[in-house]
């Protein structure tokens, strides 16, 4: 008997987990981070839903928190099978994973002070030391292409996801002696066109198919339009004399802004005059591990490299230490400082965002989603004023929304990327359920698809 059921990234976007059954033998795809508001997040310290000691093997998409971020978890809490995915989502989770585990350590330090005011202490889902252990179930690299044995009765395939460096949809070959079925998991499917990675491949053959639906709603901006909407926000800040404030996720976004910001000062599309800082000390070390896989490339990009280095450009500068973060809010005009997190959840971005977000003389530039309950939705929805460390703050610069750079596909590419082949059943996960899941499930009806929005836990039988 073959089973799948999800148990993160059931008709909500974050917390991707996925946990197949063949041959008595359990392969978990994916095991991240809710993300969210206050009660969303908290989702993370409850069961897993399944014994963690159970899970003979571990296949890892892609390196985004919320695809990643629990596996020190899952370690903590028994599994001790192996973990697989690309070279460079390996050094990229090692990266994330670490940065998460400082995080909620810092905030276990502060829930700590909080508690000689008869606040509860709040534990860290996990430590640094419980992130390093966790690397240490880390397989050797799977290249895309390759056919790998993970357990009696389940192979799996990488295939190029083109989302982010290292990112790879999951092919399993499943025969549990009865019957043998193909079943694919798209991780989180990029949009064709990028400038730094290779677009999707496209769906094999396959039985089953669950399939991300982030965007699933709408289409996205052109690119082109988005980058000129880009460089049309620096150039009017520059005029008013003011910041501008993009909150980035580091991985990817990061490194596809500078590529276009160099792109604009050297064609004279943005004004020669301004700084850039990269204030983000893991946006920085993802910026080094991105130089260090030209195999994830896409051709275009591997021609840019010819003439130099891609990601950088002049008045460049990137901030680790803290006092160096501090030191740009001093600067009241023309720079533009990326920092994250994307969805101002956390980081250093919060506090560029106090300090900017009251002028009018400065902007704040959304570049990519953010979900429901975070204080990037809030800004994005309109609020007249949001909550940043205990103090009010009136929203009075101005906001712009370019949903042109988004690293997932829009719906015309999550179509594309499915095809019109015939499937026994697709299965909608990792979405807004209002939103991007339901209205694809319709589309994807009248193709003549069957299509299921599976609940979390929900047993679904693979015949």
């Amino acid at each position: 008997m073959i089973i799948y059921a999800c148990h993160g990234g059931a008709k909500q976007v974050t917390g991707s987990c996925h946990l197949v059954t063949c041959n008595e033998r359990r392969v978990l795809i994916d095991c991240g981070l809710f993300q969210g508001n206050r009660e969303e997040e908290q989702a993370n310290a409850e069961p897993f839903g399944f014994d963690p000691a159970s899970i003979d093997a571990l296949l890892l998409t892609h390196a985004h928190l919320d695809h990643c971020g629990r596996i020190p978890l899952l370690v903590k809490q028994g599994f001790r099978g192996r973990i697989h995915c690309t070279s460079a989502t390996r050094e990229l989770a090692r990266l994330v994973m670490l940065d998460a585990a400082s995080l909620q350590e810092e905030d276990a330090r502060r829930s700590a002070t909080r508690a000689r005011n008869g606040e509860a202490i709040e534990e860290p889902l996990y430590t640094i030391d419980d992130a390093l252990h966790a690397l240490d179930y880390f397989a050797a690299d799977t290249a895309y292409g390759d056919t790998l044995e993970v357990t009696a009765g389940v192979r799996a395939r990488f295939l190029d996801a083109g989302h982010i460096l290292g990112s790879a949809s999951v092919l399993l070959e499943l025969d549990d002696g009865q019957i043998q079925r193909r079943m694919l998991f798209s991780g989180d499917l990029g949009n064709a066109g990028r400038p730094i990675v290779r677009d999707p491949m496209p769906a094999p053959p396959a039985d089953y198919v669950v399939m991300e639906s982030t965007y699933g709603d709408r289409p996205h901006r052109s690119v082109p339009d988005s980058v000129d909407e880009l460089y049309q926000a620096i150039r009017e800040t520059a005029q008013r004399q003011g910041n501008v404030v993009i909150p980035t996720f580091a991985l990817e976004r990061t490194q596809e802004l500078l590529y276009y910001l160099h792109q604009g000062i050297r064609n004279g599309l943005v004004p020669s005059r301004i700084r850039v800082f990269l204030d983000s000390p893991m946006a920085i070390s993802a910026t080094e591990i991105f130089r260090r896989h030209p195999e994830c490339y896409d051709t275009g990009f591997l021609k840019e490299l010819e003439h130099g280095d891609p990601f950088g450009m002049p008045g460049l500068h990137f901030t680790r230490e803290t006092g160096e973060s501090m030191a740009i809010n001093a600067i009241e005009s023309g720079a533009v400082i990326l920092a994250g997190s994307g969805m101002c959840n956390g980081g250093r971005v919060r506090h560029h965002l106090k300090h900017n977000l009251w002028r009018e003389r400065s902007s704040i530039v959304f570049v990519g989603y953010a979900a429901e309950g975070t204080l990037a939705r809030s800004i994005i929805d309109g609020a007249k004023s949001v909550s940043i460390f205990h103090r009010e703050i009136a929203v009075r610069a101005r906001i712009w929304t370019i949903n042109g750079f988004s690293a997932h596909a829009d719906q015309p590419n999550l179509i594309d990327w499915l095809g019109s082949a015939p499937r026994r059943k697709v299965l909608l996960v990792h979405g807004e359920y209002e939103r991007g899941m339901t209205c694809l499930q319709e589309v994807l009806r009248n193709r003549g698809f069957n299509c299921q929005l599976p609940g979390k836990g929900e047993p679904i039988k693979i015949d």
